[in-house]
This record gives C-alpha cells, structure tokens and sequence, in this order.
C-alpha cells in the first residue's frame, strides 16, 4: 500500500504570506493564463478569477477576442493580449475549457513551445495530451478519465484501486507532479510522495470547480517559485476546499447548501484570511 501524507492547514499556510511594504505587483506573482475557448468562454473567466481571488498580483490573459472580452467584462484588472505573444510570465495556467479534438495546429504549436520551456506550467483538461515530454516543471490536474487517457498514452496499464500507487506510477512516468481530481484529492510528484487531501464537502462537485482550481494554484505557484511543485499543488487544493466549504456553508459539519464554481472563488480570499495568522 502506498504511503499518503495527510495536508493539514499548517502545511498550506507555510506557502502564504502577506505582502510588505517592499513588494509591488510583480513581486507577488505573474499568472500566465492561456485557457477557454468558444465553446467554453466560462473556463477562461473562472480561472483568471480564481488566480487574482488566490492573491496575485499580476493577471495575463493569452486568448482570443471572444473569450478575452468575457474575461474583461469580469476582471478589468486582467491584462489581456493576442494567442501570438508570449508575455513573460512566472507560471502559466494552460488547458481549461478546452478540447484537444478541436485544437488548431497554430495553438498546440504555442503550447508545445510554453511546455518546452522552462516557466512552470499548470496543465489542465484539453492540455493534458500534450505534457509528455514537456520540459517546464509540471502540476499536470486530471479527473479520473483524463487520468486514464495519460496513462494509455504513457504506456501504462489502466488505473487499479490503489489510486496513491496509480498517481505515483503516473507522476514517475511523466516527469511531473500530478493532481488527482476526485472524492478525495492525490498529488504526487515524481519521487514517489503522495499528498492526499479530502475537500470537505461534496457541494464542490459542481461545473467549473476544476477551472478555479487551476487558477488558484496558478496563484500559488507563481508566489512560490522555489517551492515543491507538490507542496504548492496541495496548497492549492487545500484553499480550494476550505473555499468551497465557506461557500457552502458546510463548515464544521454543516449540511450547507449548493454553490456554483464563482462561489468557490468569491470565498477565496476568506479561506486565505482564516490561514494566515
């Protein structure tokens, strides 16, 4: 049986902090978004949304004018520019509110190139075909069928009932750390630790969900550069379910009630407040 370390808020709380006198928009973090689509516009705006929610301090959006425009209408703090520049970013949040099957041959060429870099790099949903062999430090954030398909594709055997071990073997395989979206969460990275984390109420299993998610480890990451690529994605899962649990109003076990995903990252910021000491 695979080892699980249990994430508790002390160890999320190591990876906050709050801002000095000395720091200034940058120094909090650059979040490079390159998410939605026509089809999914929504995706786009609940990542780039969750990401300023999480605290940072700088947001740009790469997309088209579609989908560019409902992030905007959303967050006008957002810096939106066109598919064909490359911003210099800390970390970019890439694959939400898209489909692989659709993908023009111009866009998976753009994130090959970001993949093959050296920024880190949050993989979600229609992005996740193409993290094989990627470069960038990776938080690659399936559910359990996108889990399935990267393993087929890795050449690995379909995932068993040991999740832990089946995380861990993927996370090896890829050569990078791995969310596994579910009841309860796994992270592993390519050194065999896996992080296991339990959300807290299952109000969280709404659409969207997985789209703040991803940008509130965006956040994370880019205020966190020297950090466990692991230890910010559990941080970002665990502010993700206390988040979905303010929401909700499921805490200390309440039943609470339902929430949809802007919910989750309107109640970020409290989630962050009640952490910090």
């Amino acid at each position: 049986m695979t080892f699980v370390q249990e994430w508790a808020a002390s160890d999320s709380r190591r990876l906050l902090r709050v801002p000095t006198g000395d720091d200034d928009k940058f120094s909090r973090g650059v979040v490079g978004v390159r998410t939605g689509s026509d089809a999914y516009p929504g995706a786009a705006v609940l990542g780039v949304e969750a990401a300023w929610r999480a605290g940072a301090g700088y947001v740009r959006f790469v997309g088209g004018r579609r989908v560019a425009d409902a992030v905007i209408a959303r967050r006008p703090e957002t810096v939106a520019t066109d598919p064909s520049s490359s911003p210099r970013v800390d970390c970019w949040v890439i694959g939400s509110g898209t489909d692989a099957a659709t993908r023009s041959s111009a866009e998976s060429d753009a994130l090959r190139g970001l993949l093959g870099g050296r920024t880190p790099i949050v993989v979600d949903a229609g992005a996740i075909d193409l993290a094989i062999g990627a470069s960038a430090p990776l938080i690659v954030t399936p559910h359990a069928g996108e889990h399935a398909r990267l393993r087929h594709a890795l050449g690995l055997s379909a995932p068993g009932a040991d999740r832990a071990a089946d995380a861990a073997e993927t996370a090896r395989a890829l050569g990078g750390t791995v969310l596994l979206k579910g009841a309860r969460t796994l992270v592993a990275d390519p050194e065999g630790r896996v992080i296991g984390l339990d959300p807290g109420t299952g109000w969280l299993a709404t659409a969207g969900t997985g789209d703040v998610l991803a940008g509130v480890i965006g956040a994370v990451l880019a205020a966190n550069p020297d950090a466990a690529t692991a230890e910010v994605a559990a941080t970002g899962a665990w502010l993700h379910g206390a988040a979905a649990r303010i929401a909700s109003g499921s805490q200390d076990g309440a039943t609470g009630h339902p929430i949809v995903a802007l919910d989750v990252a309107a109640a970020l910021p409290h989630a962050i407040a009640e952490l910090l000491p």
